[in-house]
């Protein structure tokens, strides 16, 4: 049936797909179509150029911190430290789905097949001790991140294939060819600058707390390691008055304190120790944020709505272990987690269930593939399972909360086929040993969670062990794969690209330290997110994203959880925000305060 669908909808000849754009010397480039902001913009829309300067925000983070260095993938780097003390080329606006504006290059052009990339330098742009930023700088970022950067950083910018100065204050990328739609994006988004001159009498390599040379507009003030970090804005700052940084940077101090986990971390928060935070967790944000300074109306409590689709949580599997390797051992998995209890008892039935990364929002699939998705998927024919050629994926549900039964006797089954016994209470393999499970855990947020799902599972005779890990430990056995599950969130943007490389490709998929933490290392998904990569427009985009989740979700590499459509924030009312709201949220680089 699926097959006979696919041919009737290839004979119907190639989609008509509009010309591409041809691209000139700008103070902006877009992933497709048009700029917003047009040459000569004041500012972001949803940022106010009024806001008032000055003043201290104490923020919070859990766990623990010992280094300054966040590109290296050694230790765990401070909080605040990635956005606050290093700049791009160019800056992201966040009211458009993928565009960016001239920060420290002044102005971009690309080759109409995107082949290279090309920024001059404002010549204004200086790093925090006064030097100048040159492309010799540009130059050595890219080759320090190439050698030394964090997985995922060496596997995008590794395929650069050279970078050269062509003019005075002119620096040229050139990529091998022009499959890579985005990548001239990422080098001018998301490519930290670094100063030649520090970093060459300094080991990238090693942890450090010994602040740096920076490019962005704050600097270290003070730091108790592991407990906190104060930023404070650097006086000579040369961007301040540029289009994209005005209505930013209001804030003179940001201070980071350091607590166990997210329970005392709000308990702080109720007493004033600090000034704002987001709440992910839906049972605290229904059942404990009663408390004076709410009713008082010293703190306002705000579901902040946003345009952004939900990203992929839940309990990933570690597929380098050969239990989780077979589908049916994981689809059964999936049928015995019951999001209907959940949400009523844990979430105050404040979620919805998660079916696709890019739920809430149109790139998400809601039906049977169409004529362009099936191009992509056609040739995968026999490697993705079929049911990727009809509906798209729904999670099982329960018909009548509470009551797994139907459930888990077909979870039985799957794992049955799949050589797994249910003998004695316990499931066991054809020599006789049981299946056991660990769900290693950093927050205690997760607890509750996870011992519901492990009750589900233990009716299935699987030995389940929930372990809470402290901070560091956890980040270690993370990035050594040394776990069965864990629960792990894949954020998303209107623009889904090379992090989806990050996320799921063969090339990353047994690199120690990256975001593949599943391990999925399949062709047929290397395959379509070379098409997301390689879209020339946001039609092909939606396209291939659409079909790349549909063999994600189809061959159940997660066990997905839940999201919401907005932000729960709690504020003290001394932190202000712009009445303007991004369509990803409310940007904290453009809060301010007041005494």
């Amino acid at each position: 049936m699926f097959r006979a669908f696919i041919i009737v909808a290839l004979s119907a000849g190639a989609l008509y797909l509009p010309a591409p754009v041809m691209a000139e010397p700008a103070h902006g480039i877009a992933m497709h179509g048009q700029l917003k902001y047009s040459d000569g913009f004041s500012h972001f829309d949803y940022a106010d150029p009024q806001a008032p300067q000055g003043g201290d925000i104490v923020l919070a983070a859990t766990g623990t911190f010992d280094t300054l260095n966040s590109w290296n993938g050694r230790g765990l780097a401070a909080a605040g430290a990635r956005p606050l003390m290093y700049e791009t080329l160019m800056k992201r606006a966040q009211d458009e789905a993928f565009s960016l504006y001239g920060l420290i290059a002044e102005k971009a052009e690309m080759a109409p097949d995107r082949s290279w990339i090309e920024f001059t330098l404002d010549g204004r742009a200086h790093f925090s001790d006064g030097t100048p930023i040159t492309v010799a700088d540009v130059i050595f970022s890219w080759e320090i991140v190439v050698e030394k950067g964090r997985p995922n950083s060496r596997t995008t910018f590794g395929k650069i294939q050279q970078v050269e100065e062509t003019a005075p204050g002119v620096v040229r990328f050139i990529f091998a060819d022009g499959s890579d739609q985005e990548l001239p994006l990422l080098v001018a988004g998301f490519l930290p600058i670094f100063s030649k001159a520090y970093w060459e009498s300094h080991d990238f390599s090693e942890t450090v707390l010994e602040p740096p040379v920076t490019s962005g507009p704050y600097l270290v003030d003070t730091l108790d390691a592991g407990r906190s970090i104060t930023y404070r804005r650097d006086p000579n700052y040369w961007g301040t008055d540029l289009p994209v940084n005005r209505g930013h940077h209001n804030i003179e101090r940001i201070r980071y304190d350091y607590y166990r986990d997210g329970d005392v971390a709000l308990e702080a928060f109720k007493a004033g120790d600090y000034d704002f935070r987001y709440e992910f967790d839906a049972g605290r944000w229904a059942t404990q944020y009663d408390f004076p300074a709410v009713t008082d109306g010293e703190v306002e409590l705000k579901t902040v709505s946003h345009g952004l689709p939900s990203g992929l949580r839940g309990f990933a599997f570690n597929l380098r272990r050969p239990a989780y390797q077979d589908r049916r051992v994981r689809e059964a998995f999936i049928l015995a987690f019951d999001f209907e209890h959940v949400n009523r008892v844990l979430l105050h039935s404040a979620f919805q269930r998660t079916a696709s990364m890019f739920d809430n929002s149109a790139i998400a699939p809601t039906s049977e593939p169409g004529n362009y998705e099936l191009k992509l998927l056609a040739p995968l024919w026999g490697q993705v399972p079929e049911a990727v050629f009809g509906p798209a994926w729904a999670a099982p549900t329960v018909e009548n909360e509470g009551d797994q039964r139907a459930n888990l006797i077909t979870a039985q089954a799957l794992l049955a086929e799949a050589g797994w016994t249910f003998t004695d209470g316990k499931l066991v393999n054809s020599a006789g040993a049981p299946f056991t499970l660990e769900i290693l855990l950093r927050d205690t947020a997760n607890e509750g969670l996870a011992l519901s799902y492990a009750e589900n599972l233990e009716r299935l005779g699987i030995e389940v062990a929930v372990v809470l890990a402290e901070s560091t430990q956890y980040q270690t056995r993370l990035e050594e794969f040394d776990f069965d599950m864990v629960i792990r969130r894949w954020s998303v943007s209107l623009s889904p690209g090379n992090e989806q490389q990050n996320y799921w490709s063969t090339a990353t998929a047994m690199a120690p330290g990256s975001r593949n933490v599943a391990g999925v290392a399949d062709p047929a998904i290397d395959t379509l997110i070379d098409a997301l990569v390689g879209a020339r427009f946001r039609s092909e985009l939606i396209f291939a994203a659409r079909a790349l989740d549909r063999v994600l979700m189809w061959n159940f590499y997660v066990v997905p959880l839940y999201h919401q459509a907005g932000f729960n924030m709690a504020r003290w009312q001394r932190v202000k925000l712009p009445e303007t709201i991004s369509t990803n949220g409310p940007v904290m680089e453009t809060f301010w305060v007041t005494d």
